[in-house]
Formats: C-alpha cells, structure tokens, sequence
C-alpha cells in the first residue's frame, strides 16, 4: 500500500530573511531540477513570487558544487594580488567589449533614472576593483586573460572558463523555472538566453583602514545601485556587507548562508516583464561588525570578495513586454516601455557607468 500513497509536493521556501517588510527567501533548487512536475511547479512559484515581492532569493542546491565556488574564489585573490602594473595591462576597454580589469573608483554605479550629477555620485568612490570576463569566442572582443603571463594565470582561465559555463547552465534553468511560475511554456526564454551573453565579475574590496569610514559617514563599499540585465548570481564570502533596500526606504542585510547563491531581478527582466517582477537597489557597506575587529586590534578593516555572474538577454535579441503582463485584451500598446535591442540597451546602460 505504501508505493500508492500520494506524492507529497515539496515546501521549497526553508528559510528567510525578513525585515521592514522585505523578505527573501531561501528556495530548494533541487526538486526544480529533479523532481515531479508538481514539485518544479512549487519552486517555479516560490521563485516568482519573490522576484514579485522583494527581488532578490537565495538558491540553495543549485548544482555548482561548493569545491568550484573555493577554487573560484581562491583563483580570484590570486588575481587581485598581482602587483597593480600586472592588472593594469589587462585593463577594461569599451562598453560593447566589458572585459578586462577595473581599477578603484573608475565604476560609477547608477540607475537608468538617476539624474544627478556624475561628479557628486563619485563624491564618495567605490572601493572595489573587479575583473570583468564575457563570452570566450565573441569575435573582435578577446577577454583579457592573464594566461600569457605564467602558469598561474593559465589556470586562472580554465577555472573561470569552467565556472562561466556552469553560471551559463544554471541561468537557463532558473529563466526556465521564472517562465513556468509566470505561466508560460516552460522553455520560453530558452531561445533569448542560449548564447550566454553574460558577465562574470570577480570582485576585491581591498583592507581599508576604519578612520576612512569614521570620517566620511556617506563612504560605502559600492554604491546604492539596480543591475542591469536579467538575473544576477552573486556568490559571496562570510564577511557580509551586502544589504536591498526595502520597501520602507531602509537597508537590509542579505546575509550570507554557506552554499547558497543570491539571485535578484535586474532592470531589464523588470522592464521585460512590464514591472511585474522588481529589480530592487542594493549596495555593500563595511559591516557594522567586522571579523574580528574587536578583537585583532587592528585598525584595518579586512578585505571582502565576491564573485557576481550578470546574466543577459542574447545581445541580438529583441526585448518587450513578456506575454499576460500587460493587461486584458494583451494590447502591447499598454505596456511601459517600449522595445529595445538587448544589446543596444547593455551599451547605453554601460556607457553612463564607466
């Protein structure tokens, strides 16, 4: 009799951060990538619904084994302590290209609808330096790897070029479970996401002394921003620092879990989805408790890493409102904002951030 018992449909939401009325959810992938169709249904659900909601999710079971995310971030210090002449060389280009190594304070974080001046949004710097890495065959824009500069820097390729295709499979899969919760067929963005237009980003933000904070309150560790793209898989460290604005204008903390993966909505799939779905402003500060600080002595805060995969509609594609979002009769004259080039609307976005 025990074979014919009914199938229990899994609860996928374990966990969740919940603060000034923004909540974030930490969801099961697992039963998304191996279980019934009644189980993915429920991820399918709990992940829209907090794309809805919030913005942003944590994704546990994922499939990117947590020896990866190590050797990952351990080739990133690697990278980041190279002598500054090094990096330098590898330097970031163009808009179209975002590739290569950005130097403190070049990035200067906005949103589409920021209109202030450029000038008082670098009054307070960022203090991170990042290495941007895209597709690897895209003709015409090389990514700038290390490799021709010794052995180190030949692994550092392999292993970032086997973590990219990873973050690439695993983009797929969650576009493929936000189509399902959406109630669309659930290969819908199948076609818009198969190139792996994205871009991984290795982040440092460098020790930094503590009277740098004492004495200008408005320094942060990156500024109060949105991303750009669809999706973001951010892999943090355990320093923490991270923190989404909620829906009563304060800054929560979106703590770092071991072996989870933070996944928030950015602007484009915002725009996609006619504002069904939030991309919400994030920003890292130093936090308030730093390791150890109380007890070292030190006047240094430590340095933090974390590693960002920017995930991306295929640059040719053309983006606009995602059918059922736009009201009855679906007249596409309803919707609010017009439809753009992915990779035409990336370049503008690019271009007012460097």
């Amino acid at each position: 009799m025990e074979g014919n018992m009914p199938h229990q449909v899994v609860r996928p939401v374990t966990e969740r951060v919940s603060k000034d009325g923004l909540t974030i959810p930490i969801i099961d992938f697992a039963p998304f990538l191996n279980g019934t169709p009644a189980d993915k249904h429920a991820v399918a659900m709990a992940i829209v619904d907090a794309f809805k909601s919030s913005g942003f999710l944590y994704l546990k079971d994922h499939g990117i084994p947590p020896s990866m995310t190590l050797r990952v971030f351990r080739s990133s210090a690697a990278f980041f302590a190279r002598p500054q002449s090094q990096k330098d060389t590898l330097g970031w280009t163009t808009p179209q290209a975002n590739r290569g190594y950005v130097r403190t304070g070049r990035e200067k974080l906005s949103r589409v609808d920021d209109h202030s001046d450029p000038d008082d949004r670098c009054a307070n710097p960022d203090m991170k330096e990042s290495m941007e890495i895209g597709r690897d065959d895209v003709e015409g824009l090389p990514n700038r790897w290390p490799d021709h500069l010794d052995d180190e820097g030949k692994g550092f390729k392999e292993v970032m070029l086997e973590f990219f295709g990873m973050c690439k499979e695993l983009h797929v899969r969650v576009m493929q479970a936000i189509a399902l919760g959406m109630n669309l067929p659930v290969h819908f963005f199948d076609e818009y996401v198969d190139a792996g237009d994205n871009n991984l980003r290795l982040l440092h933000y460098p020790a930094v002394h503590k009277d740098v904070f004492k004495m200008n309150t408005g320094q942060v560790r990156a500024g109060e921003h949105s991303d750009y793209g669809s999706i973001t898989l951010l892999f943090q460290d355990a320093r923490g620092g991270l923190q989404a604005r909620s829906p009563e204008g304060t800054f929560v903390d979106v703590t770092p879990f071991p072996d989870t993966v933070v996944i928030n909505a950015g602007d484009l799939l915002a725009r996609w989805s006619n504002d069904t779905i939030k991309s919400t402003k994030h920003r890292v500060i130093e936090p308030p408790k730093a390791v150890n600080e109380e007890d070292n002595g030190s006047d240094m805060y430590p340095a933090r890493y974390s590693v960002a995969y920017f995930c991306n509609p295929n640059m040719d594609k053309f983006i606009e409102a995602i059918p059922g979002t736009y009201g009855e009769g679906e007249d596409i004259s309803k919707t609010k904002y017009p439809g753009i080039k992915c990779g035409d609307y990336m370049v503008q976005r690019l271009t007012a951030t460097y």
